[in-house]
Order: structure tokens, then sequence, then C-alpha cells
């Protein structure tokens, strides 16, 4: 806006001076006029021009003027300028600061989470190792059995004490048991053998038609109870082993399929005398025989604790004897103590009386010395 003001005012002032230089013309082209006339003439314009060059002069000044405030108006804007540059700028800085330090943040906490990330994917890669490692020993049927027994192992050796029972015992009759544990008669030792009848578990649940899983059940019925009776036959002895044996399997879901939905087997093994037992249940079996174990052995001690209590009764009663023995000795010792105390005050009263005769003769003697000491100052003064 202050531009176009400023051309307008250049503008304004070339017309004056073209105005000018016509009236200059004019004024030129009538010097030809008579004299009279051109003196006039030229008077009149003297004047016009002082007029013009006055006119100039105040337009000089004003354009001046304008300029003089057209620099300021400029500087002032600049400065403005500057100013809201300089503060956008330290805005954008500050902006770009704060994106910076939250796009670091951000970095960092993504950084931290890839590296749970990477780590679980690693604990995935375990499991799924170990998940294959199970999955090839759950599908061999001797790691199979070794997987029980090891199971069986740990359990056992974790709740008894290591006189109470051996691994892989050879019986009277030949057969090696998984584990043997030994109870006193009655009823004598138990017998626990690990069974896994997987394969025809998956079977039981894999098997789509109603023919195929009754023939599934029926397999699933026939393994369990070649287990049971192979237990009964190989692991209960008369005089030997306790009346029934147990058989362990080491999977909780087998045994619960087997009491929810065959209950005749788990019948059958009950006659067989043969208790089939999961790791919750033979966890619990193992802390009850703990205990038999413990009521026993208290029953094989109570001979030498019933000695050692009568033992305990007699010396019981010397200590009892004694002391009234230390009893005695005291009451002695009192009366000794009461006769030195009299003892003592009468020689102490003694030593009064002689205390006392010894200040009075004392006495009598500075009284002998002062009477004689006396006697010659008296003479002298007579």
């Amino acid at each position: 806006m202050v531009v176009d003001q400023n051309m307008f005012i250049l503008i304004a002032v070339g017309v004056v001076a073209l105005l000018l230089i016509g009236m200059l013309w004019l004024v030129s082209s009538r010097a030809r006029m008579d004299s009279e006339e051109r003196r006039i003439t030229a008077q009149k314009s003297t004047s016009q021009i002082s007029a013009v060059l006055q006119a100039n002069t105040v337009l000089e000044n004003r354009i001046k003027i304008m300029s003089e405030n057209h620099a300021i108006g400029q500087e002032e804007i600049k400065r403005a300028m500057h100013e809201r540059l300089d503060a956008v700028s330290k805005r954008v800085g500050d902006s770009i600061e704060q994106s910076r330090e939250k796009t670091g943040e951000s970095l960092e906490k993504l950084k931290e989470r890839l590296t749970v990330i990477d780590e679980a994917q690693k604990n995935i890669t375990d499991l799924s190792g170990q998940m294959v490692g199970l999955q090839e020993i759950l599908s061999n049927k001797q790691a199979r059995g070794a997987f029980g027994e090891v199971q069986l192992n740990d359990l056992v050796s974790s709740i008894l004490p290591p006189n109470a029972y051996e691994f892989q015992a050879t019986m009277e009759n030949g057969k090696r048991a998984d584990c043997l544990i030994k109870l006193p008669n009655p009823p004598g030792s138990i017998v626990v053998d690990a069974k896994f009848p997987l394969e025809s578990y998956h079977r039981l649940h894999a098997e789509n038609t109603d023919a195929e899983k009754r023939k599934a059940q029926s397999q699933f019925k026939a393994d369990i109870l070649k287990h049971v009776k192979d237990i009964s036959e190989k692991y209960i002895i008369n005089g030997v082993t306790a009346e029934s044996a147990l058989m362990f399997l080491p999977s909780e879901a087998v045994y619960a399929e087997l009491h929810s939905n065959f209950g005749d087997v788990v019948e059958k093994s009950y006659r067989a005398k043969v208790w089939i037992v999961s790791p919750t249940t033979l966890m619990a079996t193992l802390n009850t025989v703990r205990a038999v174990l413990k009521d026993a052995r208290m029953r094989e001690q109570a001979g030498i604790i019933q000695k050692h209590v009568t033992t305990l009764i007699d010396d019981v009663e010397r200590l009892d004897d004694r002391v009234y023995a230390l009893r005695k000795h005291f009451g002695q010792a009192e009366k000794d103590i009461d006769l030195i105390s009299t003892s003592s005050r009468k020689i102490t009263s003694r030593v009064d009386v002689i205390e006392k005769i010894q200040m009075e003769e004392e006495e009598a003697v500075e009284d002998a010395i002062e009477a004689n000491t006396a006697t010659p100052s008296k003479l002298l003064n007579d």
C-alpha cells in the first residue's frame, strides 16, 4: 500500500513537470510578441514559474518526508518480520526437539519391546523343540515307559525316605518291579508298576465314526485289563508282598478318561487287587504310606523308649534324693552361719570394750601429764 502511494506521487510530480514544460514552451512561442506583452507575459510567467517552483519545492519536501516515512515503515516491517521469523524459528526448533525426544523415546520403547519379543520367540522356539522331543518320547514305547518310570521315581523319592523303597527291585519269582515300597507286615511290601497306554488313548479320541470309536474303546479296555492282569500275576506274591499292587498311570488325562467312561474296567482292577493311580492319587497314597512307616517305626522303638523312660524315672528319683541331701547341707550351713554370726558379734562387742578401756587409760595418762607440767610453774609463781 505504501509503494502504491509513492508511485502515485511520482506520477503526479511528472504531470506537473510536463505542465511546466508546456507552459514554458507557450511562453517561449509568444516571445516574439511585442515587448509589452512579452514583458507582461514574462512577469506572469516568472510569477507562475515561481509559484510552480514553490509548489515543486513543497512537493519535493513532501516526497522527502514520505520517503523517510516509507523508510521508517520499511524498517519497522523488517524488524517485525525478523521478530516473527525468530519466533517461528524458535517454535519450529522446539517442536523439532520435542519430536526428536519423543521419537527417541518411542524408538527406545520399541527396542525394548522387540527385545522382549525376541526373548519370547526364543522361548517359544525352545518350547517347540521340547514339545517335539516330548512327542518323540511319547511315540516310542520304550521311551514312553522310561518317561513313566522317571516320573514314578521322582514322586517316590520326593516323599518317602530312602530306606522305604527300592527301584527296579528283583522279586522272589525273578520278575523285576519298577518300584517296591517296603512296608512292615501287615500289609507287607507293595509293588508299583508304571504303565502308559497312550496309543490306544489317542486312537480313542482320534476316531470319527461310531464303529471306529467302539473298536478304539475295546482296544483301550483290553490294554488296561492286560496291564492289570500282568501286575496281578507278576507282583502279588503270597507271603512276600502285600495282597494288592499299584498300577501307575503317568497321565491325569488317561486316568480321568478311565474313571469317567470305563467304570467296569476299574471294578475289574479292584477285584484283581490292582489299584490304578495317577500322579496326584499316588502322591496322596505315598503320604499315607509315609505315615504308616512312621507309626511302624514308633512301634518298633516302643521298647527302647519304655526302657529309656524307666531309666529316666530312676534318674529323677536319684536327683530328688540328692536335692534332699543338698537341702540338708544347706540347712546345716545356715546353722553354722548363724553360729559364726553370733561369735562375730561377741568378738565385736569385746573389741569395743577393749577400745573403751584403752581410751580411758589414755585420758588418765594425759591428765597426769598435765598435772605434772603445771606444778613447777605454780611453784615459781609462789
